[in-house]
């Protein structure tokens, strides 16, 4: 039985229409109260940003409590889309968003977010309860609300018997993007495909993120069921989606994918130009580079389909599905190396926590944890000085056919292999740091760095070291 979609009545205060091609906006105030059935029905999955609480959300709230009568000209207030709707008596229009992930609140999450938080601390203020002070991300919030939605029924009943003390008459500016004719399924499909790029024009006065429009396009989803398979704890400490939450972010993985992806065949972006790897030192110095290539390579027709009419695509590309399967076994890898390296280092006859950036880096610092895992470690290290060693994890990597497919494997289990062998590659890779100064943005943004550890797995499987 196909599950109902929830619908939304909007009334709309000096509303006024546009329509060009197949969009109609219809844009107009509301007062606050129309918001609460937005935020119960609606989320944030349209939005390429989640919200957060921050100095955003404290000057809308300050806005409301000092001048709500001018808050709607401070603010552009909320974009929704959907695309099915119906109109209404008294300026009301009924909307029932199909595709969450592409209709709902497009712009305007911090908006929604601030204002929920002042209707949800009126009314817990009302009965007695202080609003909790980690409330400060969109899941959280929604949390609090549903728990506490009877509360605020209560306290929109006390405003109606007493409405010259009505704090929610204040209005918000509201922007609906609906199809020209929702009964044109032509003009329904057309209306969906521009939403994306509606959504990041809008979203640029804050300059739409790499990774957000990634997600958006499902870029990630592949890579996240596989993390979230494979190591769940790791997977919930990914920022998936901005602002979010999540101390690890999502280019960070990104970057470790290139490690396996490298070892892919060739494919064509869009345009039919090749998709090259990057550079092993982008790795640690440029993963904003990382990210946007790993967009054009996930935008590829020989790598994602396009997913029923809306703009998300799927990933059915058994070579870049493998190198996924590899890449999610990197950050616990990562890890590992990075809690053995102080103590191999100093194996070597080096004096580890002399060196003036690891002293600096650890001073004064009660927490000490491993970046991916959180594993609480003795030394804490600058990534430029891991980084190379992990992208040596390469050289115990290939590219086998398997039933007539291409795919990227291990050629041995890598963690057996780093504890058996990792002191002898850490031994070789160390006569970098000299050479470099000792400094860890050197040794990251150099590529002998690089091609010395890689060169340091390598005569280890040969039986060299």
């Amino acid at each position: 039985m196909p599950i109902k979609k929830p619908s939304i009545i909007i009334k709309f205060d000096c509303s006024g229409e546009q329509t060009v091609g197949e969009i109609t906006k219809i844009v107009g105030l509301t007062r606050a109260r129309f918001l609460i059935s937005i935020i119960d029905a609606l989320d944030l999955e349209a939005n390429p940003r989640s919200a957060k609480t921050g100095p955003v959300t404290d000057a809308i709230q300050e806005s409301i409590e000092n001048d709500p009568r001018v808050f709607p000209f401070k603010t552009k207030g909320v974009l929704l889309a959907s695309s099915r709707y119906d109109r209404l008596e008294r300026n009301r229009i009924r909307i029932t968003p199909e595709s969450p992930e592409i209709e709902g609140i497009l712009d305007g999450g911090h908006n929604t977010l601030a204002i929920g938080l002042y209707i949800l601390n009126r009314a817990m203020q009302h009965k007695g309860i202080p609003l909790p002070r980690n409330t400060k991300t969109w899941d959280a919030f929604k949390e609090l609300w549903q728990k506490n939605r009877d509360i605020i029924d209560e306290y929109l009943d006390m405003l109606r018997r007493e409405p010259d003390n009505d704090a929610l008459n204040f209005f918000v500016p509201i922007e609906l993007l609906v199809p020209r004719d929702a009964e044109d399924g032509g003009c329904v499909e057309s209306f969906k495909s521009d939403l994306l790029e509606i959504c990041a024009a809008r979203n640029n006065n804050v300059q739409l993120q790499v990774s957000a429009k990634a997600n958006q396009r499902g870029y990630f989803d592949t890579l996240k069921s596989l993390m979230e398979s494979y190591d769940a704890d790791v997977n919930r400490r990914i920022e998936w989606k901005t602002n979010d939450g999540g101390e690890v972010k999502v280019q960070d993985l990104v970057a470790l994918a290139w490690i396996p992806l490298s070892l892919i065949n060739p494919v064509r972006d869009c345009d039919g130009r090749t998709v090259e790897p990057v550079s092993p030192q982008k790795i640690y110095s440029a993963k904003g580079s990382c990210l946007s290539q790993f967009e054009r390579l996930m935008s590829s027709p020989e790598v994602t389909l396009e997913v029923d009419s809306d703009y998300r695509r799927e990933l059915y590309n058994p070579e870049v599905l493998s190198a996924f399967e590899v890449a999610v076994q990197l950050p616990k890898l990562y890890d590992y190396i990075y809690e053995m390296f102080p103590k191999f280092y100093n194996f070597a006859g080096g004096s580890y926590g002399r060196i003036t950036a690891v002293k600096r880096l650890n001073e004064n610092r009660r927490e000490k944890k491993a970046p991916f895992t959180a594993k609480t470690v003795e030394t804490l290290s600058p990534d430029g000085f891991i980084a190379p060693l992990v992208y040596g994890l390469q050289a115990l990597m290939e590219n086998a056919v398997v039933d007539g497919h291409s795919v990227i494997r291990w050629k041995q289990e890598p963690m057996d292999f780093l504890r058996a062998n990792l002191e002898k590659v850490v031994v070789y890779y160390a006569g970098i740091f000299s050479m470099c100064d000792y400094d860890p943005q050197k040794i990251g943004k150099n590529a002998q760095s690089y091609t010395q550890a890689l060169s340091g797995y390598k005569m280890t499987l040969a039986g060299i070291l």
